[in-house]
């Protein structure tokens, strides 16, 4: 190689590792313009349920605010336990920074989460499972919202009869979901404490539809003729036993409570069909199921559990700022 040719090649090197530098050099200099978003899925029950719905608007308004990719996921139905479990485990597939999850059942649920938490942190919402495995578990007091619960029927019922006294029933969507579990508990040792004039005659479970919400509820007011009040322990099931109610002309001698609130449920409040609705904060659950996540996975320290609150919310008190921001949560 002549002396030319050499300098040629020597000029040509430097030139190249002069640009790789420059590269380098950019690219490390503006991580923030080109680094991917975090992604943390979050997991519902159901995600055509408006309660859900609301979740899910929360979730996602966190990830705009945090710079935060927010897979929608979850099954077409509460009672779908095993496609839950499935979309967990695809989304643990997927190597998220976290995921955040309403489990659907209390103990099916379980070992998938204890297994999910040994490749990512998981954050609970909503529901409970058997697992010691979540960094993190928001929720409302599921127990205290049936004391609620138990306290607005027995009002309702002195409302309507004059007096705390009476048979009532409790409807609970499907069986061994931990959020309703923990709401039937508050509200059986609520009225075995506090109201012993009422007494409960009637514990059923459905299969998580409306419909029959709607045909348990209409049997209960036909083998319960001096039936004084129900409470529905989800939104599901209050949609179906306010429908029985409304149906059978019973709403003068009925009390009925129902869990959560849709654009139906807050009709059935404003026309006394339901007395009162106990109401949660999704929105603040899937917004801050999110947030908690994110600081999870930058291993920030977060609270073990977190009370997201309950209100009862009457004919009375429906048009309160605090209540209609409850009632109208903004679904985008």
């Amino acid at each position: 190689m002549t002396i030319a040719s050499r300098a040629a090649s020597t000029t040509r090197r430097s030139l190249l590792a002069g640009i790789a530098l420059s590269v380098g050099v950019f690219a490390a200099g503006v991580p923030s313009a080109f680094a991917q978003n975090p992604t943390i899925p979050i997991i519902v029950k159901d995600t055509t349920s408006f309660y859900w719905q609301i979740v899910l608007a929360g979730a996602r308004q966190a990830g705009k605010d945090l710079g935060v990719e927010v897979p929608e996921l979850g099954a077409q139905a509460e009672t779908d336990i095993n496609g839950q479990i499935s979309i967990l485990e695809n989304a643990v597939s997927g190597s998220p920074a976290a995921i955040v999850i309403a489990p659907t059942e209390r103990s099916a649920l379980g070992a998938p989460i204890t297994e999910a938490a040994k490749s990512v942190p998981i954050i609970g919402i909503d529901s409970s499972a058997e697992s010691d495995a979540f960094t993190s578990f928001l929720t409302t007091d599921n127990v205290q919202g049936g004391r609620i619960a138990a306290d607005g029927l027995a009002a309702a019922i002195k409302a309507k009869t004059g007096k705390e006294e009476g048979e009532v029933a409790l409807i609970t969507n499907a069986p061994n979901a931990g959020s309703l579990e923990e709401r039937k508990k508050g509200f059986t040792e609520q009225l075995a404490a506090k109201y012993p004039g009422l007494k409960l005659v009637a514990d059923k479970y459905a299969d998580g539809q409306a419909a029959t919400g709607l045909n348990i509820t209409t049997d209960l007011l036909t083998a319960n003729p001096n039936l004084v009040g129900i409470f529905a322990s989800n939104l599901i099931m209050a949609q179906g036993a306010g429908q029985a109610v409304a149906e059978n002309g019973v709403k003068d001698k009925v009390a009925l409570i129902g869990f959560d609130s849709d654009d139906r449920l807050v009709g059935f409040l404003k026309d006394g069909v339901i007395s009162a609705l106990v109401v949660q904060d999704p929105y603040r659950m899937g917004y801050d199921g999110i947030k908690t996540a994110l600081a999870a996975s930058k291993k920030e320290s977060v609270e073990k559990f977190v009370d997201t609150g309950a209100n009862l919310i009457t004919t009375e008190n429906m048009n309160e700022p605090r209540s209609q921001e409850l009632l109208n949560p903004k679904v985008q």
